[in-house]
């Protein structure tokens, strides 16, 4: 399952049923687990570790340091998990003593070419970043967020579940979940109401998210205002929860 010509370092724990291609190279403190296909010409080093069946293609490297010039050479890590369709070209770096020093990768993501995560990112489950998406340091991207191609995200933004982003969006703010954005610098366009469907939130839960939508961006509400009518309306629909938790704890501000 390994093919002749790839490079296994000594120290490397590679699970079996693990399989490798033509001149690609395994550093001495990567663990890959079972049922991991990598393709060829892919470089994985640094301390990293990726879970089971993930599909890695040719070409990506991941677990090379930051590009960060404070970095000095500290056992940081990347972690990938189980189940993630990683696409040519990717570079995934490793995290930085200055955050908590691992750049994260969950589970069923689908993440297309040329996608770059920087360090520190910490990116949830069943997210999709369409080709050229690309993430500066310290970014967070919760379950279900999609990003367009060449989405491009600035430092320590958070990108909240279930939003979607267009083509060529530039982030400066955190994107709330459910809310559709676009444009450089971005802006909100309504929910995700096609995605919401799809992951089978009821139509009286997408009808009570557009309406917060509607107190957050379309009443002339400040923000403060809008958290406080937001709240009382938590109670009796949980789908708020997210929604009011994510803009209460923004530190970027939303995009708005």
């Amino acid at each position: 399952m390994i093919h002749p010509t790839a490079i296994i370092e000594p120290g490397a724990q590679v699970a079996s049923g693990v399989e490798i291609g033509a001149y690609s190279i395994i550093g001495s403190h990567v663990e890959i687990g079972s049922g991991t296909k990598i393709g060829p010409h892919a470089v994985i080093k640094g301390h990293t570790r990726i879970g089971r069946n993930n599909r890695i293609y040719q070409f990506v490297s991941l677990g090379e340091i930051p590009q960060d010039k404070k970095y000095a050479g500290e056992p940081t890590r990347l972690e990938i998990g189980d189940n993630n369709e990683i696409r040519e070209f990717c570079t995934f770096n490793i995290g930085t003593a200055q955050d908590i020093g691992v750049t994260r990768i969950g589970n069923n993501n689908w993440i297309m070419a040329y996608v770059h995560l920087a360090h520190d990112c910490q990116i949830g489950n069943h997210t999709i970043f369409a080709n050229n998406a690309q993430l500066a340091g310290h970014v967070t991207v919760e379950d279900f967020a999609i990003l367009g191609g060449f989405t491009v995200v600035h430092q320590f933004c958070r990108i909240g579940t279930h939003s979607i982003t267009a083509m060529g969006t530039i982030l400066l703010q955190d994107i709330p979940p459910y809310v559709t954005a676009s444009g450089n610098p971005a802006s909100p366009h309504g929910i995700n109401s096609e995605g919401l469907k799809r992951r089978g939130f009821s139509s009286d839960a997408i009808l009570e998210i557009r309406r917060a939508y509607k107190t957050l961006y379309k009443s002339g509400l400040s923000l403060q205002e809008a958290k406080d009518a937001l709240f009382s309306k938590v109670e009796a629909h949980a789908e708020l929860g997210p929604f009011l938790e994510f803009i209460s704890g923004s530190k970027r501000g939303i995009v708005r």
